[in-house]
């Protein structure tokens, strides 16, 4: 059960996940220990000599680009926010997770797995106060080459209100509400990462989304007519003998709710 308290909190008993890696197509073996009070959540990598510790901090956050990627003295994990969604939106403040490699495992593009392996897990509160940042007054802040901006205000609950226009017929203008932390498991944990196909061309002609299928993401088309040339490279990059392109979304794979993608994000 996911218990939202004032006092710090961390899992149960140990549990572990394995997956590929979204862009490296490598298995990955994931373990999440429980950790005392005011650890905090930090990553170990257990592959690299002396398993260097890695705390999930803004400061240690190096690349945002595909995914968020966290570094420190030399050691790097990549695509580590939808476990970190997963851990925030179940209340757990204390955890070391060990990973034998570089990406946190993309399983099924969304949060899901690891709320589950959570709620399986259990969660056990611990004999210490949290500790909270106020927000006082409104913080914002702007990147005019991304067109993206943030804002902070102040309130009694956590809640956050997503809209994102990519300028996609498909897409369109969406917008996305989280009224609570305990709204995440129904409402935001299943939503997949999205990718537009021309993007996906991209990343795949650059030795990128190893482990990427079309389970694990929704892949956006916009155009109306694809070059057959395209549709045999999309067949080989996911090694599937019949894939079915049409404006809208690859294939079969459709969106679980109408406004998925910015409930992703």
């Amino acid at each position: 059960m996911i218990v939202f308290a004032d006092k710090q909190q961390t899992i149960l008993k140990p549990f572990e996940i394995e997956g590929l890696g979204l862009h490296t197509g490598s298995t990955i073996v994931l373990k999440c220990l429980p950790a005392a009070v005011n650890f905090g959540i930090k990553f170990q990598r257990v592959d690299l000599p002396n398993k260097p510790i890695i705390k999930a901090d803004v400061d240690n956050v190096v690349d945002t680009s595909r995914c968020t990627t966290l570094a420190f003295d030399g050691a790097r994990v990549n695509t580590v926010e939808h476990l970190l969604a997963a851990l925030t939106a179940t209340g757990i403040d204390n955890v070391l997770i060990q990973i034998n490699g570089d990406e946190v495992p993309i399983l099924d593009g969304s949060a899901m797995p690891f709320v589950l392996a959570i709620e399986q897990s259990g969660i056990t509160e611990q004999d210490a106060e949290r500790k909270y940042f106020e927000i006082r007054h409104n913080i914002s802040y702007k990147d005019a080459d991304k067109d993206t901006e943030i804002m902070l205000l102040p309130s009694n609950t956590y809640s956050v209100k997503v809209m994102i226009d990519f300028k996609s017929k498909v897409l369109g203008f969406q917008h996305a509400y989280l009224n609570e932390l305990k709204e995440f498991k129904e409402q935001i944990a299943a939503c997949r990462t999205f990718v537009f196909l021309h993007e996906l061309l991209f990343l795949a002609q650059n030795n990128l989304i190893k482990g990427g299928n079309l389970d694990n993401a929704l892949v956006i088309v916009e155009r109306e007519e694809i070059p057959e040339a395209e549709i045999t490279a999309l067949c080989e990059i996911f090694n599937q003998p019949n894939i079915k392109v049409k404006k809208g979304y690859l294939s079969t794979v459709q969106p679980i709710f109408s406004n998925e993608p910015a409930r992703h994000k």
